[in-house]
């Protein structure tokens, strides 16, 4: 086994896992493995081993890693397999599986089987395509999978699959489905050939949750590290994974375009759009014809609306190659924000025909036919979403609002459970929940998720007020006055002001209360701020009357409470959670 890494790090996690204090080994490594993994037709691992050989500084000639050493099989077989390389290289896989046929070489074998494996599955595409639209994708199935199972099973008890081999073992055993055999395998092969990322990387895609991680026995090389990133990533533990990148950054793969470009895509999954942003431009200098990760950074175009730009990017990756999956993802999300939505489901149907487990298209697709009202459509096509990828809160969320539009609030919630358990801290899922309790008459449920909502840091701002208004509904005056003012204290904070219903709507309401309670003042405060408003004005100029008539029969202000702005009343265990608000000195803002 060529290419094993030789010193494991020290101490491992604690240690910050793998060992990098040599860089040329690395190096050395990584352009073997890149070799080794083209001579079997592994495209994606051998990309991968030399964008992050690329990284590095170059070996001089003296230490440039050797070719692989022939066996007595290999030589044997190399007649047949150089034919059927070539032969695959052109993707006429039974062509090449038919004189692979009774090869014993390890590379050999291998290159038969995935042969086989390949072109069953290019027949399931072309049938699909074909046959169906692209909805109905689970019917057709790739019919070599069984015996090469039964093939591979054998081998695999007989001890005979070296990592490669293990690699293809498992990818058939998830291809049926048999998910747990299917981790076994991989966590096996990236033992025995720990830098073939392939396996790693199907890995990823398997694992659930943190706590599955934590029972995998991994090996303790350098390779763990990048596989612990991007794991993290996947897992939204975007904390964590950006700490790993940073410390690969630091450790000597500053260059690396791959890593560059994880660290925006976990950027953007903490919705940090700006920072993700700059990185997807500085990316773009670097590697200007890249491909892969340019439908992410289009979703972060079209969230902040920058329809020049989108469309650059769109015409641009036309030229390099319009037939990518990720290019028709990146002018659907073009079309889309130019609101024509056929022309943008179009797109994501024409991404999904290239490839149907191609899960950003499947969400994308169902955001579309909501906009075009097509709810049953939406629902299939974010199922199919989430069966691609159950970690895949997009779609989730999207099921929730398609039953909410459907308005069948029991799955509703559900749905944004699910969405929710998967981001625990976005509060655009839990204001959804909230909304959700308060239609199912659950108002103490409601009242934590908008509260939660809040603490969590709100997107939106709507947390508070939606709050409030529970309050309000259940004559909590007291609580749904602290609401507001925290509401008010926020939107003036943040500097931007928000859409002004809300905050007139808060103005009336504490100009109302501070009436009530008699404190002049503040009431008189709030009314005027009312004014400034188109919807409240009426209202608030009819109260400032009042105030004025009241005061000129000499009510005094009530001095039953002690501090304006302290809310009466401590507030009782089972209401809201909230702290004491300092008065709200209303001088100071202006809308």
């Amino acid at each position: 086994l060529a290419g094993r890494s030789g010193g494991s790090g020290g101490g491992g996690m604690a240690a910050g896992g793998g060992d990098f204090s040599d860089l040329r080994e690395i190096k050395k490594q990584l352009l073997s493995v890149a070799e080794r993994s083209r001579e079997r037709g592994l495209q994606h691992s051998g990309k991968w081993a030399s964008e992050l050989a690329f990284a590095l500084d170059p070996l001089p000639l003296s230490e440039l890693p050797p070719p692989p050493a022939l066996t007595e099989e290999d030589a044997r077989d190399l007649d047949a397999y150089t034919l059927a390389k070539s032969y695959f290289d052109l993707k006429e896989y039974d062509r090449a599986a038919y004189f692979l046929r009774g090869c014993k070489s390890q590379k050999a074998y291998f290159l038969y089987m995935y042969s086989r494996y390949l072109s069953g599955e290019k027949k399931k595409d072309d049938e699909t395509v074909d046959s169906l639209g692209p909805l109905e994708k689970g019917q057709v199935k790739n019919e070599a999978l069984r015996e090469l199972r039964v093939e591979l099973s054998k081998k695999h008890k007989a001890r005979e699959l070296d990592g490669f081999g293990l690699y293809l073992y498992g990818v058939v055993l998830r291809k049926l489905d048999l998910v747990k055999e299917a981790i076994d395998v991989f966590v096996e092969a990236a033992h025995v050939l720990p830098l073939h990322w392939g396996a790693w990387l199907e890995l990823c895609n398997l694992i659930t949750d943190k706590e599955m991680l934590k029972f995998l026995s991994l090996p303790d090389t350098w390779m763990k590290e990048f596989f612990l990133a991007h794991i993290y990533t996947e897992l939204q533990l975007i904390e964590e994974a950006l700490q790993k990148y940073q410390s690969l950054i630091d450790a000597g793969f500053s260059k690396s375009t791959y890593i560059i470009s994880q660290i925006a895509v976990a950027y953007h999954n903490i919705r940090d759009i700006d920072k993700a942003l700059s990185i997807f431009n500085e990316l773009r200098k670097q590697d200007p014809y890249r491909i892969e990760n340019m439908d992410t950074f289009s979703n972060l175009l079209y969230v902040r609306s920058m329809k020049p730009e989108l469309s650059y990017l769109a015409h641009n990756l036309c030229e390099i190659d319009k037939y990518r999956v990720e290019t028709c993802c990146v002018i659907g999300n073009y079309y889309s924000l130019r609101s024509q939505h056929e022309k943008a489901a179009l797109y994501f149907q024409r991404a999904l025909k290239l490839n149907p487990r191609y899960l950003g298209a499947w969400t994308l697709m169902g955001h579309e036919y909501m906009e075009m009202k097509n709810t049953s459509a939406a629902i299939q096509a974010y199922r199919h979403a989430i069966e691609v990828n159950k970690r895949d809160y997009r779609a989730w969320y999207g099921l929730g609002q398609t039953y909410e539009i459907l308005k069948m609030p029991f799955y509703c919630l559900y749905y944004y459970r699910r969405a929710h358990q998967l981001r625990p801290n976005d509060s655009r899922m839990l204001v959804a929940l909230g909304e959700c309790y308060e239609k199912l008459n659950q108002l103490v449920e409601a009242k934590k998720c908008y509260w939660r909502a809040y603490a969590v840091g709100d997107v939106e701002k709507m947390a508070l007020v939606k709050l409030a208004k529970l309050h309000e509904q259940l004559n909590e005056s007291e609580q749904a006055a602290q609401c507001y003012i925290k509401y008010i204290q926020d939107i003036y904070s943040c500097g931007e002001l928000v859409e002004h219903v809300e905050v007139s709507t808060a103005f009336r309401y504490l100009a109302q209360y501070y009436f009530k309670c008699k404190l002049w003042d503040e009431a008189s405060a709030c009314a005027q701020k009312c004014c400034a408003f188109n919807d409240t004005r009426e209202e608030g100029k009819a109260l400032l009357r009042q105030i004025l008539q009241l005061r000129n029969q000499g009510e005094t202000s009530s001095t039953d409470i002690a501090a304006p702005f302290f809310l009466p009343a401590s507030l009782s265990a089972n209401n809201t959670p909230t702290r004491r608000v300092s008065p709200l000195n209303l001088s100071s803002v202006t809308p």
